[in-house]
């Protein structure tokens, strides 16, 4: 699977952003078949950021939902601001 492919979109909730500045976490909608080490390498090819941890879920909808925790030195809010959510 491509990254393109794997990463689908970021979410804009109040929560998400919640997270963004306070836990350094991004949220992404993914493949419903993407694994976990699938997602970090798509997030490092296509933002220039490594996750350091990684937990995801299903939603009502069907949706794969993933958290990413991004290692230190990288911030989810420089990454957020070049996506237009912040």
């Amino acid at each position: 699977m491509q990254s393109n492919d794997i990463i689908k979109y970021p979410t804009m909730t109040e929560r998400s952003v919640y997270m963004i500045e306070n836990e350094n976490k991004l949220i992404f909608i993914v493949h419903r078949e993407a694994t976990k080490n699938e997602i970090a390498k798509a997030i490092k090819e296509l933002y220039q950021v490594e996750a350091k941890e990684i937990n995801t879920l299903i939603n009502r909808q069907g949706e794969k939902k993933a958290f990413i925790k991004l290692k230190e030195g990288f911030s989810a809010s420089e990454v957020a601001i070049k996506l237009g959510i912040l």
